[in-house]
C-alpha cells in the first residue's frame, strides 16, 4: 500500500506528529490480534484525517467502514463542541474491540456506532454531513457516493480511501478483477461529476478528496 521508498516513508513517519498513547495501543493490538491489519489507517494517514477534521471543525462526520475504530478516533478529534461522528460497519465481531478503545477516550460520547449494511443504513440518515470518510468494500464505492452526495453540506468534503488500490489502477485491468474495475470506475465517475471538485492524493494507498461545490 505504500508506494514511496521505505526510507522516505520512515522519514515522513519520523517527521509527523506522533499518535496518542491510546491510538498507539490500538494500532499495536490490531496488528497483534486482528485479521487483515493493513486495513488500519495507521499513523500518517490517521494524523492526516485528524488534521482535516481540525481544519473543518465539522458538526457531523460520517464514516463508512469502522474496522477497529482507529480512524473514527482520529476523525473525532477535530469535531465541533456539539459535534457527532456516525460510523457504520457490518462486522459485529469487531464492535466490542473498537468500543473498548473508544471508551478509554474523552471522545467516546461523540461516536455513534451503527451495526449493519451501509447501503441499508445510509438512506435512513437524516443528517447533513460536513465530512464523510469512505473506507469500506471497494465494489460499492460508487454506490456509497451516490447515497451520500445529497447529504453533504455545500462546501463539505468526502474522503475515499484505497483509490490507488496497490497500484493496480494504472496496470492493465482484467475483466475478472471486479475490485480494481470498481475503484477505477469510481475515480473516473467522481472526476467527471460537476457537483464536486477533486484531488487524488498519493497518501498510503491513495485518498480521493472531494469538495461539494456550493
Amino acid at each position: 500500500m505504500d508506494f514511496l521508498p521505505l526510507d522516505i516513508t520512515a522519514y515522513a513517519d519520523a517527521h509527523t506528529s506522533p499518535e496518542s498513547e491510546l491510538l498507539s495501543k490500538l494500532n499495536r493490538n490490531t496488528h497483534a490480534h486482528i485479521m487483515a491489519p493493513r486495513m488500519l489507517s495507521g499513523h500518517i494517514q490517521g494524523r492526516f484525517l485528524s488534521m482535516i477534521s481540525w481544519m473543518i471543525r465539522p458538526r457531523r462526520v460520517l464514516e463508512i467502514g469502522t474496522y477497529t475504530g482507529y480512524s473514527a478516533l482520529c476523525l473525532a478529534e477535530g469535531l465541533a463542541n456539539d459535534g457527532k461522528l456516525i460510523t457504520i460497519d457490518q462486522n459485529e465481531e469487531l464492535e466490542d474491540f473498537a468500543r473498548s478503545y473508544w471508551q478509554q477516550s474523552p471522545l467516546n460520547d461523540k461516536i455513534d456506532f451503527r451495526l449493519g449494511i451501509a447501503k441499508d443504513i445510509l438512506p435512513t440518515l437524516n443528517e447533513a454531513f460536513d465530512l464523510v470518510f469512505i473506507d469500506a468494500d471497494k465494489r460499492n464505492l460508487a454506490v456509497y457516493f451516490d447515497l451520500i452526495i445529497d447529504k453533504i453540506q455545500p462546501g463539505g468534503f468526502i474522503l475515499a480511501d484505497n483509490v490507488l488500490w496497490s497500484g493496480k489502477v494504472v496496470e492493465p485491468i482484467k475483466t475478472s478483477d471486479l475490485d480494481t474495475l470498481a475503484v477505477h470506475g469510481f475515480n473516473q465517475k467522481v472526476h467527471n461529476d460537476p457537483r464536486v471538485e477533486n484531488v487524488l492524493l498519493p497518501i498510503r494507498d491513495g485518498i480521493m478528496m472531494l469538495r461539494k461545490r456550493n
